[in-house]
């Protein structure tokens, strides 16, 4: 079913080729899994680790995401300036930075041997090639899927309601938490899981800043990375498993965005 004024017929040709492109390599990994000894490849010691620090370090990443980025997100959706649009920057920078940068820039700063790093070595503290890192890395690299998201909801939406609330004596906080967050709640519900995603597949920057230690920095794609030649069965289960949680969580995404522009 298509809506507004839709398209030129020519557009479903190179639409099809697109989807062509996006499908059969996933169809392909799907095909080539061993289903039937799918079980016990994932109750393997290898598999099991990789699984509990993915998912360990992507709930923890995401629950930083949410707490650092709504105030950020709600501070650039209120502010104009030169300022605002620096910050703006900085904070999509790296979505579109190559993930080993990314990896190589916090290990030049939190590092042993790094800006801060050095400092915090001093003390006992170590950063770099530690669980820590990783969940650092995470929210590197999925902070600006929710920040840009919740960002564009809110502002889109007006303040209205958030005026209304002011002029009833609400404050500030009491007008964030229950009207202007509940209005950006399908963006924000969106964000959230992109950003879980995002962290779920990150490799580069986990792999430069927190190194690949088993059951200690070794997430699900650094594990299929390194099992895709001495053991590509066990990789390719869990990459059915990664590619199952992406495709769940894109899915979620894709539905609470789709709920919003019908609320």
């Amino acid at each position: 079913m298509t809506t507004g004024l839709g398209y030129p017929k020519w557009a479903l040709a190179p639409m099809a080729l697109a989807l062509a492109l996006l499908a059969l390599p996933l169809l392909g990994l799907l095909l080539r899994a061993d289903w039937a000894r799918l079980p016990a490849l994932l109750m393997s010691e290898r598999a099991l680790a990789a699984l509990r620090l993915s998912l360990g370090t992507c709930l923890i990443a995401t629950v930083i995401v949410l707490i650092l980025g709504i105030p950020t997100a709600l501070v650039l959706a209120r502010s104009r300036g030169r300022w605002a649009t620096a910050a703006r920057t900085l904070v999509t920078v790296p979505m579109v930075l190559p993930p080993v940068v990314a990896g190589l820039a916090l290990l030049t700063t939190l590092g042993r041997r790094g800006l801060l790093g050095r400092h915090l070595s001093a003390l006992g503290v170590e950063i770099g090639f530690t669980t820590t890192a990783v969940i650092i890395a995470q929210v590197f690299v999925a902070l600006p899927f929710l920040v840009v998201s919740l960002e564009g909801a809110l502002r889109s939406s007006g303040q209205d309601y958030e005026r209304a609330a002011s002029y009833l004596g609400a404050s500030p906080t009491r007008t964030l938490l229950t009207v202007t967050l509940p209005m950006a709640a399908p963006a924000l519900a969106s964000g959230t899981a992109l950003s879980f995603a995002r962290a779920l597949g990150e490799f580069g920057a986990t792999l430069t800043f927190a190194g690949s230690l088993q059951g200690v920095t070794r997430t699900l794609p650094l594990e299929i990375y390194l099992l895709r030649e001495s053991d590509s069965d066990l990789a390719l289960a869990l990459a059915v498993v990664l590619l199952a949680v992406a495709g769940l969580v894109v899915w979620l995404a894709t539905h609470f965005r789709a709920w919003g522009s019908h609320a």
